[in-house]
């Protein structure tokens, strides 16, 4: 059986990416899948295009309708996704224009797609009330190409709960010591560590001693659950774990910038993951009573195996938040990778004989398969390496379909599309 009558056999086959028969074929996939995901990855191959935005817009509205979930996690800073979940729940009093430019990290806030994304869910919400609302969430660290935050305000606000509900003396240091350890924020966040570990701040006494401090804290936040939520509530207590996992990451984030060793870089990719992990694994666990999670990132961050990256000479390899997310939720997991097969606009064209893309693309159209049926189909065909003009654009490795569960392959992405 080739690959195009499969396709056909599966209802997987769909002319354009704004075509309907996308949510259908999602669907269909989802009623193959047993057990249903608690967890559904859908992972773009290269930032900047909002082909692959619009198609999480449709889907995830589709997986709302038919499929009862209510929560969506986005790459982007965890900490600035606050804002867009108060803003989409009726509780931020800012205007759009202020959550696009203060909810997102790595300049994801100026995408069109994005922005009707977080108009759509606020108008879902205000139909409905707060037990049916929808959630969104960043799951990212606030750590940027070449640089990463101070830690300080992540710590402070953990220890401002914690005093807000225990006693003074149960607190691992003093009101203003955290400040006064922190110094500036920007001698943290300086982009010039990311060429020179001498100048990175992560290893000296006083980061040291942070990471104690924040260790303690994490403890207290453990040790004192059931007092807090008593006095508090669940939501409040969330939040503080999670800036507590986000000062954590940072505090060894700067401690791996501090080191002078070929295995630095490949060090600091594998934390940020780490804590993608981490931070989907909380909010999974914290919407299993309302429904599953929706998450789109990067191919490179959901896929279930080792991520690997030739980069300036070096090749660099960690384990990817996927990974981890396999580990800890089996089947439960699933995850949907994209490809492409030409895209103009990003200075790719049309896939070179015997690679993966140029399979799907002799299908004849977009389709959403599953991994393993493109697998056995496509045989020994090799990873694609023709140029592109995109630095964010990494093809699907043939080897590593075993780390997917679906392909969603887009034939052609028109100029005008992106």
């Amino acid at each position: 059986m080739t690959l195009r009558s499969t396709v056909h056999d599966l209802g997987a086959g769909f002319p354009a990416p704004e075509d309907p028969a996308v949510t259908a074929a999602l669907g269909a996939f989802l009623r193959r899948r047993d057990p249903a995901p608690r967890l559904l990855g859908f992972g773009e191959p290269m930032h900047g295009e909002d082909v692959f935005l619009r198609l999480r817009n449709d889907m995830f509205q589709y997986l709302v309708e038919h499929e009862g979930y209510r929560s969506l996690a986005l790459e982007s800073s965890c900490l600035k996704g606050l804002l867009v979940d108060s803003f989409v729940r009726g509780g931020a009093d800012h205007t759009l224009d202020h959550v696009m430019e203060h909810g997102f990290s790595h300049g994801f806030g100026e995408s069109r797609a994005n922005r009707d994304l977080v108009r759509w869910m606020a108008e879902y919400n205000r139909r409905r009330g707060p037990e049916d609302h929808l959630r969104f969430f960043g799951f990212d660290a606030p750590i940027e190409m070449t640089s990463a935050d101070s830690p300080g305000q992540a710590l402070i606000f953990v220890d401002t709960h914690l005093r807000s509900h225990l006693d003074e003396q149960d607190l691992p240091c003093a009101p203003d010591r955290i400040s006064a350890l922190i110094g500036g924020d920007d001698r943290w966040s300086n982009p010039a560590v990311a060429m020179d570990p001498t100048r990175s701040v992560g290893a000296t006494p006083e980061a040291v001693e942070l990471r104690l401090i924040a260790d303690d804290l994490m403890t207290l936040l453990a040790s004192q659950a059931p007092r807090l939520v008593a006095t508090g509530t669940r939501d409040e207590l969330w939040e503080a774990e999670l800036h507590g996992r986000v000062a954590t990451r940072l505090l060894g984030y700067h401690a791996g910038m501090a080191e002078n060793s070929p295995r630095r870089i490949a060090r600091l990719l594998g934390i940020r993951d780490t804590l993608m992990a981490d931070n989907l694994s909380a909010l999974v666990q914290r919407e299993a009573d309302r429904g599953p999670t929706f998450v789109f990132a990067h191919n490179g961050h959901l896929l279930k195996g080792e991520t690997h990256w030739d980069l300036a000479g070096l090749h660099l390899r960690w384990w990817c938040a996927g990974a981890h997310l396999g580990v800890r939720f089996g089947d439960a997991y699933t995850v949907i990778g994209s490809a492409v097969g030409e895209a103009p606009g990003h200075g790719i064209g049309q896939p070179p004989p015997g690679t993966l893309e140029h399979g799907l693309f002799a299908v004849g159209e977009s389709c959403l398969v599953p991994a393993a049926t493109v697998a056995r189909s496509i045989g020994d065909a090799e990873k694609r390496a023709d140029p592109s003009g995109n630095s964010t654009y990494f093809p699907l490795d043939p080897a590593g379909l075993g780390e997917l569960d679906a392909v969603l392959f887009v034939r052609r992405i028109d100029d005008a599309d992106g």
